[in-house]
């Protein structure tokens, strides 16, 4: 059990050093998703969003997920947040993917903020392809290559408020869910000090 975390740990080192090298992708994340199929209509219709340009998850059993991001309300960057996530079954591999949340109203991003926050066990994402990407598995929806980056589907309906999408970055996992997915959230003012 001791090796299997040892590999978990420098696999999500690998993954953290390569958000380090690409802080400021913030822009060209928003960009990505704005250009994406359905998640282009969750810009018009929403109240704010969290985005992580990357996500590092590894797993052998035991595996975790790790991603900086910002917090946006109408556009405005408002704080930064975090999200980590442990997870315990049948998994192998790594992999790499941006991830927005979109809230369609205050309450969904006040419960955001509020340092409680976690996606339930049955949290879906909708798993974008891009034309080079590898594909991944998302709470059972399965994204494959596709001829580009507009081949996202979804119903285009909030859940409890909010709507999530994963872009796959690189990388190889057999399981990637939102579930124990748990985030922490400063305020830009607190984040600067």
């Amino acid at each position: 059990m001791k090796r299997i975390a040892e590999v978990v740990g420098f696999l999500l080192c690998v993954f953290t050093a390569a958000d380090v090298a690409n802080a400021d992708k913030y822009d060209d994340t928003i960009a990505l998703f704005k250009n994406a199929g359905e998640s282009a209509v969750f810009f018009r219709e929403n109240y704010g969003y969290a985005v992580f340009p990357n996500i590092g998850e590894a797993g052998f059993v035991v595996g975790g997920a790790y991603g900086k991001g910002r917090v946006y309300v109408h556009g405005t960057y408002v704080g930064d947040t975090s999200m980590k996530q442990l997870s315990v079954g049948f998994q192998a591999g790594g992999q790499d993917y941006s991830e927005i949340i979109f809230f369609k109203d205050r309450r969904g991003l006040d419960d955001f903020e509020s340092g409680k926050f976690e996606f339930s066990a049955g949290a879906k994402a909708v798993a974008i392809t891009a034309a080079a990407n590898v594909s991944a598995g998302t709470n059972g929806l399965t994204s494959g290559a596709s001829g580009g980056k507009k081949d996202a589907v979804t119903d285009g309906d909030w859940t409890n408020g909010m709507e999530v999408f994963t872009i796959a970055k690189g990388g190889l996992m057999y399981a990637a869910a939102l579930a124990g997915q748990k985030f922490e959230f400063k305020a830009r003012e607190a984040a600067e000090k």
